[in-house]
């Protein structure tokens, strides 16, 4: 283990979550000292990856650090099979479409998105996270594991109510997760984003594991849950298999 090669990628996962940082806030973020904090950071700076801004003193992320997951975007041949799916089930339902895949984490990434055009989204680029026990993806992934290790995940879930309707209990969720084991599909109901309903189905490998899942996500009140899932539900399993037939 190279410790200072494993620091620096740390502090450069810390501005997930922030525009920038101070050196103060990259040595409590990742709990280094600040005289560690200002090496890695000034590394990173005179490599291109951070910019230091003149007059605030703190650092943000340049477009450098994109290239580091553009070989993982690019190159997967998942995702170049892909992308002609997603936009078949764009035309055929009229609504986004997205594929994320697990970070090992408990969540979510969202790697691959077709919108429509006629309303504008909400922002969601590449890499953004969704947990996987708030999301359709997730919890079609999760329908997938085996019942020890779905035990394991319901007892560790982060009880974060993100929006009013979120399910946070691990009995109702474990019934949703079921329920998704039975149809094939997952939905989450207004669980992340208020107004979102989202359904979705895992994408699987040659050997039968769950590599992905193709999501559609419709707002509300010009979807009911009872109309996504009767006309997107199989449209979602429809494309997952698309997917993996040809991965």
């Amino acid at each position: 283990m190279i410790q200072s090669l494993e620091k620096g990628l740390a502090v450069l996962q810390a501005f997930r979550a922030h525009a920038s940082l101070s050196l103060q806030e990259i040595a409590r973020e990742n709990g280094i000292t600040l005289g560690s904090a200002q090496r890695v950071a000034h590394t990173l700076e005179q490599t291109g990856y951070l910019r230091r801004d003149p007059r605030s003193k703190r650092y943000s992320v340049t477009v450098k650090a994109v290239g580091l997951g553009y070989s993982y975007l690019y190159r997967q041949p998942l995702f170049q099979n892909a992308h002609a799916v997603l936009h078949q089930v764009n035309q055929e339902c009229g609504e986004i479409v997205n594929l994320a895949v697990p970070d090992g984490e408990d969540n979510m990434v969202f790697v691959m998105r077709v919108a429509p055009a006629r309303h504008i989204p909400v922002y969601l680029p590449a890499g953004t996270r969704i947990p996987c026990a708030a999301s359709a993806s997730g919890r079609a992934m999760w329908a997938q594991l085996p019942p020890a290790e779905l035990d394991r995940k319901l007892r560790g879930i982060a009880r974060i109510k993100h929006t009013p309707k979120t399910t946070t209990d691990p009995a109702a969720l474990r019934l949703l997760i079921d329920e998704a084991r039975r149809d094939h599909y997952a939905y989450a109901d207004e669980e992340f984003f208020p107004g979102d309903v989202n359904v979705a189905a895992v994408i699987q490998d040659d050997h039968g594991e769950a590599i992905g899942a193709v999501n559609i996500s419709v707002p509300k009140p010009r979807w009911t849950l009872a109309r996504a899932r009767q006309e997107l539900g199989p449209l979602v399993i429809r494309a997952a298999r698309a997917i993996g037939k040809h991965g």
